[in-house]
């Protein structure tokens, strides 16, 4: 099992020489490239106003950063959450520049671009030639855009991180599960007298559910590694 952390960021420009700065940060915790649920999140005090073209794109405007924390504030419940672990992002260069920048005015190490992994580096090997920003992919994996109005950082890292499991596979070596999981799953094990080996036994409705999870999954393995039992 591998950890990763995916995450993105909102700023008041692009140029960190301009004195561009991080008005908000959200991170999704992954397990083998599947989301666990865990994730990091706050809004930011950028000391300085927030442009109207920029707040066009992410509806973050001065009044909604007035008393948030600066991200000296929250720098060490950041970096605690990140560990060491490989970081991916869309156009994760950006956001790497932005959250050195902030770490750099904070006195703290930076991250090291070794630890970058770009979507949008992987969607333009697999699409080349193709529209691979985010809204493109979500359409492109038929992912629901219906919530995104407007750029928000916790929002596009729920969507890009259905977008990096359709990018690398995860949704399918999502159901490779270790066998003392199974119970957890709502799968019962149980063992075949007079052999060193086990029979997974499914409850009806269990399969039931199964199978609406896989019709949802775009060319599923699953079915045909098994056969129902007899």
């Amino acid at each position: 099992m591998t950890r990763a952390v995916l995450f993105d960021t909102e700023t008041t420009g692009i140029e960190i020489t301009q004195g561009h700065r991080v008005i908000e940060i959200a991170a999704l915790e992954l397990w083998n490239d599947l989301p666990t649920g865990k994730s990091f999140y706050c809004l930011l005090n950028p000391d300085r106003d927030i442009p109207e073209d920029a707040a066009r794109i992410h509806n973050i405007r001065n009044h909604n950063v007035e008393g948030k924390p600066r991200f000296a504030d929250v720098v060490d419940e950041f970096l605690a959450f990140i560990g060491d672990d490989p970081m991916v992002a869309h156009n994760a260069s950006f956001d790497f520049m932005h959250v050195n920048n902030e770490l750099r005015l904070a006195k703290r190490p930076l991250l090291d671009e070794a630890r970058m992994v770009d979507t949008l580096v992987l969607a333009r090997k697999r699409f080349p030639g193709m529209p691979n920003n985010l809204d493109a992919l979500c359409r492109r994996f038929d992912i629901d855009l219906s919530e995104r109005t407007s750029h928000n950082a916790l929002l596009d890292c729920k969507l890009l991180s259905q977008v990096y499991v359709e990018l690398t596979g995860g949704r399918q070596r999502g159901l490779e599960l270790p066998a003392e999981a199974g119970v957890s799953m709502g799968v019962h094990y149980a063992k075949v007298e007079n052999r060193a080996a086990h029979r997974v036994v499914i409850h009806p409705e269990e399969r039931a559910t199964h199978e609406k999870f896989l019709g949802r999954v775009k060319d599923p393995v699953w079915p045909t590694l098994t056969k129902p039992d007899a």
